[in-house]
């Protein structure tokens, strides 16, 4: 299983956006494979400062029991000021429809 996504940087913060993911927390990346996560990806559109989102997935129910924990709300503390978010600090963010896969 694999989800698409959108989110939205702040202008300006395009460098600070991929230093901060260059050093990923090692509890972040442990929380993401705990969690059914894998093969995961963001890509950024400098024009829109559109960042895309793509991850693997094992389950839905487990990928959504990782955004309650303590250290992913601590990473959207530590990531709202340089993007779009939810006033729970959440980043905003829209799922994308699939409409063509290949392996």
């Amino acid at each position: 299983m694999y989800k698409g996504f959108k989110m939205r940087l702040y202008a300006g913060q395009e460098a600070e956006y991929e230093r901060r993911h260059n050093e990923l927390w090692p509890e972040m990346q442990e929380m993401i494979h705990e969690h059914g996560g894998k093969n995961y990806s963001i890509f950024l559109d400098r024009e829109t400062l559109t960042l895309f989102g793509y991850i693997e997935i094992e389950d839905e129910a487990l990928w959504a029991k990782g955004a309650d924990t303590e250290i992913n709300r601590k990473w959207w503390d530590f990531m709202a000021d340089i993007m779009e978010t939810n006033p729970d600090n959440s980043p905003v963010a829209t799922d994308l429809h699939p409409v063509f896969h290949l392996d």
